[in-house]
């Protein structure tokens, strides 16, 4: 198993299937590194050479991933919770951020029903 930026990445799949399983690397992206690093992007990982693996490790290492990106996102977010931004209060309040209405789904947001119960009637 290839170890690339602390990411054990599977041996088995394609090179532009397999970088996509370090944080902050997508299909392009994965597709691009390995045309900068000059290997083949539907050779598997298993048939790499040791000069290959070395050429996209240099390039990963050139970008912004893992702990690195995740801790950049984390400030960002807390960043416009300070400010007291409208998506900061969203953030806060775990609610959705981009304008979507709220009355019946958002539960990815929102988390399980909670439900509550009905007002008693008085009787006479």
């Amino acid at each position: 198993m290839a170890r690339i930026s602390g990411v054990d990445i599977p041996k088995q799949k394609r090179g532009v299937i397999s970088l996509t399983y370090i944080y902050g690397v997508g299909k392009s992206l994965a597709k691009k590194v390995l045309t900068l690093a000059n290997v083949d992007e539907n050779k598997k990982v298993n048939q790499w050479n040791d000069d290959e693996i070395s050429r996209i490790r240099a390039e990963v290492s050139k970008l912004t991933i893992e702990g690195e990106l995740r801790s950049e996102t984390q400030l960002n977010i807390k960043r416009l919770m300070d400010i007291g931004s409208y998506r900061g209060i969203r953030h806060r309040t775990g609610l959705p951020l981009r304008g979507q209405k709220t009355k019946n789904n958002s539960r990815t947001r929102k988390g399980k029903r909670k439900t509550v119960a009905n007002k008693k009637k008085v009787t006479k």
